[in-house]
């Protein structure tokens, strides 16, 4: 059993979490109804895991003989370079983002057609003290997750 505080301050961000073995592919996408959010979060409630391929901001071209989605769990990217792909840190924690405690929104220009954040502009959410530790994706075509970013956050694990 873990909690994650800000390595800053020290606040819980999140609730008691068990740890996964890997992160899980997400459910199947649906379209979502309408006033929906869109896919089911990718981490069951109360749990956790570790990303070990990069995820997130900075993206970086593929080389040219090389293709294929910007990051695990995601869809394409482009711009003027051509196909994107994620040159993000690796290690991130990612769960469900209701299992995380009052975090705060950080501007965050990458919304997506349904208004929340599709996460690829890097972190989006802090501690209440102000520290940035978490990025969440949560646009209704993306996956729908939080990662906390593991150079800002501390586990405390306790026994069960």
């Amino acid at each position: 059993m873990t909690i994650f505080h800000c390595s800053e301050c020290g606040e819980a961000l999140t609730l008691v979490l068990t740890p996964l073995p890997a992160v899980p592919e997400p459910p199947p996408f649906e379209r979502p109804r309408p006033g929906a959010r869109g896919p089911e979060a990718t981490i069951p409630r109360g749990h956790y895991a570790i990303e070990t391929e990069p995820w997130g901001a900075p993206y970086e071209p593929y080389p040219d003989d090389e293709e294929g989605p910007a990051q695990r769990r995601a869809g394409w990217m482009s711009d003027m370079r051509g196909l994107l792909r994620s040159a993000g840190p690796r290690g991130n924690i990612v769960l469900n983002p209701e299992d995380a405690l009052d975090l705060i929104i950080l501007v965050d220009a990458s919304m997506g057609c349904c208004g929340g954040p599709s996460g690829t502009q890097g972190l989006n959410r802090a501690c209440r003290c102000g520290q940035p530790v978490a990025t969440l994706a949560a646009d209704c075509t993306t996956v729908y997750e939080l990662h906390l970013d593991a150079d800002s956050v501390r586990a405390d694990t306790t026994a069960s």
